[in-house]
């Protein structure tokens, strides 16, 4: 099903994003908002897709053909290691398994992060479509996310076209606007999830206690567009992050989406109880998808990250 909603997408533009930092980013975040609100499955693997492009124009690497649907594989996990061979014709061959790989079965390409003979992390442009590419069996027990395909993938002597110099993929300026990329499907999702709220507000059913669940699932909702479009501003006026703010700007952006995403779940359900929950499959769907989704960040860890930085930009 997601697969057919990524090509739907591609074939009638919908995927057709303004790079980050080229001056319309507030448009490329609007988007990629839009896209989660009506699918948040969807909107996590075109997310990446547009990363993916986003990456390959930054660092130099061959542009993204159509129809071509591409991964961002970077994740890194002790029980999968990936490394990369360098070939005497300046390509390289990797061998390995490399874990959470969404759209692990469905992707055409990928970008996939990998162990060079020095012990530096490269990127790599892999094509997905030969024998030497298998996805392992999913192991995947959550109904949230589970239309992302996201699984292990195992390599072996695979083709692979180094993109950028070791180091690059997290050094560039691009890292932290993909990072406000995925803040921006965060929001859609959450302004999802509170739909039903807003629809029993509207409607005249709702009680003082849903009235004020909703004015705080709104306010949430607002600060995370304003923020959003505070950061595309910033972003847009220093494409190149020679002010050295992205990693603060995105780890700020993040945090306030968050948040919205947890009034947006918590209060939802609070107000309106077990009933949309149990039988509205669409909204529980949802839910599921978000709640998995939003734990891309890393909670504490990423607010104590966010603690530091803000101490020494005041």
């Amino acid at each position: 099903m997601t697969a057919g909603v990524i090509s739907h997408w591609l074939d009638i533009g919908r995927l057709d994003l303004p790079l980050p930092a080229s001056g319309a980013t507030a448009r490329r975040w609007r988007l990629l908002t839009e896209m989660a609100r009506d699918d948040i499955t969807a909107a996590r693997i075109a997310e990446a897709h547009l990363d993916a492009v986003a990456i390959l124009h930054e660092l130099g690497g061959k542009p993204v053909q159509f129809n071509e649907v591409w991964g961002v594989w970077a994740a890194e996990a002790p029980e999968a290691t990936l490394v990369a061979e360098a070939t005497s014709d300046g390509t390289s061959l990797l061998n390995g398994t490399k874990a959470w790989c969404s759209g692990a079965s469905f992707c055409t390409n990928a970008l996939v992060t990998a162990a060079d003979a020095d012990g530096q992390r490269g990127l790599y442009a892999v094509t997905l479509t030969g024998q030497s590419v298998r996805p392992l069996p999913s192991t995947w027990a959550n109904p949230g996310m589970a239309g992302s395909d996201t699984r292990a993938v195992q390599f072996t002597n695979t083709p692979a076209v180094p993109v950028g110099e070791p180091g690059d993929y997290l050094n560039r300026p691009g890292f932290w606007h993909g990072a406000i990329g995925v803040a921006a499907c965060w929001l859609g999702g959450a302004q999802a999830v509170a739909q039903p709220l807003y629809d029993s507000v509207a409607s005249g059913a709702a009680d003082e206690h849903a009235l004020a669940h909703l004015g705080a699932v709104d306010a949430a909702l607002t600060a995370a567009e304003a923020v959003l479009a505070m950061a595309a501003a910033e972003i847009d006026a220093d494409p190149f992050d020679r002010a050295g703010r992205g990693e603060m700007l995105a780890r700020r952006v993040r945090a306030v989406a968050e948040t919205a995403v947890d009034e947006a779940i918590t209060r939802t359900a609070r107000a309106l109880g077990p009933v949309p929950l149990c039988t509205d499959d669409r909204h529980a769907r949802r839910v599921a998808d978000l709640s998995v989704y939003v734990r891309q960040s890393h909670a504490e860890r990423d607010l104590a990250a966010l603690g530091a930085l803000a101490g020494t930009h005041r």
